[in-house]
Order: structure tokens, then C-alpha cells, then sequence
């Protein structure tokens, strides 16, 4: 459906941009095959963290509700930044391993097929 503004020539500026979010970036977290969870959480994070600290600080915090989340193997896990397959180093900060303002990454738990595998 297409959406037309009331007023002509309606411009704005947005409000997420990345210099409204100081030494921060805006990122957004999503879990494969477990719709418990309808999209992709919103984190503002350090590019500065390592990949390690989201796990543990965000990625934690966001989705250890779900009852899938204690049974993760981490080891077997995929994670996809913006699309493409990443080559998760525990060790290296956000910013060296890709990620920007608005990077959106994604992990697949293989084994796990959410709540009572039904994907939820």
C-alpha cells in the first residue's frame, strides 16, 4: 500500500541517524526459527564492544527469555551480518568485524527448533 503525505513536499529529518547517537550505533538483533520474538531487537551498542560483550551483555538481555536460549550451542551457531555469512572472532570488536550504524545481524541456532519445534 502505497502512503502519500497530506502536505506537499513533506521532508523531514530522521530521527535514528548516526550523529544522534554520539560514539554509538544503532544495531538490530534477530533470532532464526524462534518467532517468539516477531522482528529484530533494537541495540545501541560501542562498535567499540566485542563480539563476546554483545553476547553477553545485548544478545543476552534480548532473547534469554526464550526457553530454546540456555540449550545454544554457541559453537555451531551461524551469524549473518547484513546477509552475508560473518566469521564470528569472539575477540575483535564490532567495528573490525563490519558492523556499522543500522547493522542488522541474525543468528541460526541449528538444532534448536524453537518452542516444542514449532518454530516459535
Amino acid at each position: 500500500m502505497t502512503v502519500q503525505a497530506i502536505v506537499e513536499n513533506y521532508q523531514f529529518e530522521p530521527l535514528d541517524l548516526q550523529q544522534n547517537y554520539g560514539e554509538n550505533m544503532l544495531l538490530f538483533i534477530g533470532w532464526d526459527h524462534h518467532t517468539l520474538f516477531c522482528s529484530a531487537h533494537a541495540f545501541v551498542v560501542s562498535p567499540e564492544q566485542t563480539f563476546q560483550e554483545l553476547l553477553d551483555g545485548q544478545i543476552q538481555a534480548g532473547f534469554s527469555q526464550h526457553p530454546d536460549f540456555k540449550h545454544i550451542d554457541w559453537s555451531t551457531v551461524e551469524f549473518r551480518l547484513n546477509r552475508n555469512l560473518l566469521n564470528a572472532d569472539y575477540s575483535k570488536s564490532l567495528k573490525d568485524l563490519g558492523f556499522d550504524h543500522k547493522s542488522l545481524l541474525r543468528f541460526v541456532t541449528p538444532h534448536l527448533q524453537g518452542y516444542k519445534g514449532a518454530h516459535v
